[in-house]
């Protein structure tokens, strides 16, 4: 692929062309979509406001989602079908989805992709609690499925900061220089008959039904390096120092908030593209956005040195999208998008 791909159409016209023209089956290492939520209703973008969005009648039309149930689970396949067929083997999709409708979407997607392929079902925390009165407790999230095509996806490993809160709770003792640290067992559960992860360490073997962690030689040098704490009754414990870890790992609850003020309807948070792309892409790996509404996917894989597609039928999707892929500001790491606009 040599320019990036903005497609103005219906995506199930889109995908065909991106396998039938561009010629990108097993090509694309990464799809996010937020396809419409089966709400029932139209989503609206108010004239000479256009921060101001509602599914409301009043304002131009920027998208319809008329479909509900069974009709929208099938429109849903029919391009999850498509982008089966794009991914590369290394691939996977994130599907956002709204809550009422999101547990139906991942049986149809266990069909499409394979049970086996199920990553996560992320709960994504969207705006503050609300006060509405009504039966049933407050909605605060909706949900984002995760699957690979296979079983050797890319992945890198995302990891964020720990809170000050995180360190004194995670790294609960300090050691005569103040530093702060944690111990975990040496030993784990399953018993191994053959190899060093049997053998004797100071003296004693594993407890029964477990094994080593590593290699004797290992557990040596750790003792060496003063990284094993002993307790008092002689139980070795790996120590493990704040200063050494790298992050903690990213878990499967998001608190991403989308802007407050949107340029299009569901407008989506840049940090979280951001996360997806970095973890499950590479530099150079093809993205694909087959509902890119105002083009944030296109964005985030931009400024990660990605190439992208997208695709949207909405001529005010097209507009926001290329709106803001103009507004990203040049620096030393990325230039200033180039992109194919293709009409179907």
């Amino acid at each position: 692929m040599k320019n990036n791909i903005l497609i103005h159409g219906n995506n199930i016209y889109g995908l065909k062309y991106l396998i039938e023209k561009e010629h990108l089956a097993g090509k694309v290492d990464l799809v996010y979509i937020d396809p419409p939520f089966a709400t029932g209703g139209d989503f609206t973008i108010s004239e000479g406001r256009t921060s101001t969005i509602s599914n409301s009648k009043n304002g131009t039309l920027a998208y319809s989602d008329k479909l509900v149930g069974v009709e929208f689970i099938e429109f849903l396949r029919d391009r999850l079908v498509l982008i089966r067929e794009l991914l590369s083997d290394n691939g996977s999709i994130y599907l956002h989805i709204d809550y009422k409708i999101g547990h139906y979407v991942k049986v149809m997607m266990d069909e499409v992709f394979g049970i086996e392929n199920f990553r996560n079902d992320i709960t994504r925390i969207k705006c503050n609690p609300k006060n509405f009165q009504r039966v049933g407790y407050g909605n605060i999230k909706d949900l984002i499925l995760f699957y690979t095509k296979g079983n050797n996806p890319i992945w890198n490993e995302p990891k964020t900061e720990y809170t000050a809160e995180d360190i004194k709770k995670l790294f609960p003792k300090c050691d005569k220089d103040g530093k702060r640290y944690t111990t975990v067992p040496i030993h784990a559960p399953g018993e191994t008959k053959n190899g060093s992860s049997n053998q004797q360490f100071k003296g004693m073997y594993p407890p029964p039904g477990r094994h080593w962690r590593t290699d004797v030689k290992t557990l040596e040098e750790w003792d060496k390096n003063g990284l094993i704490e002993w307790s008092a009754n002689g139980n070795p414990r790996k120590i493990i120092y704040f200063e050494d870890r790298e992050g903690k790992r990213v878990q499967d609850i998001w608190e991403f908030k989308d802007p407050q003020y949107p340029n299009y309807p569901t407008e989506k948070n840049e940090d979280m593209l951001n996360l997806i792309v970095k973890t499950s892409s590479n530099v150079n790996s093809i993205v694909l956005d087959c509902f890119c509404g105002s083009g944030t996917t296109l964005v985030a894989a931009h400024k990660n040195n990605r190439k992208w597609i997208g695709i949207d039928q909405s001529k005010y999707a097209i507009e926001a999208t290329q709106k803001k892929l103009d507004n990203i500001e040049t620096t030393l790491f990325y230039d200033r998008p180039k992109f194919d606009i293709i009409e179907l």
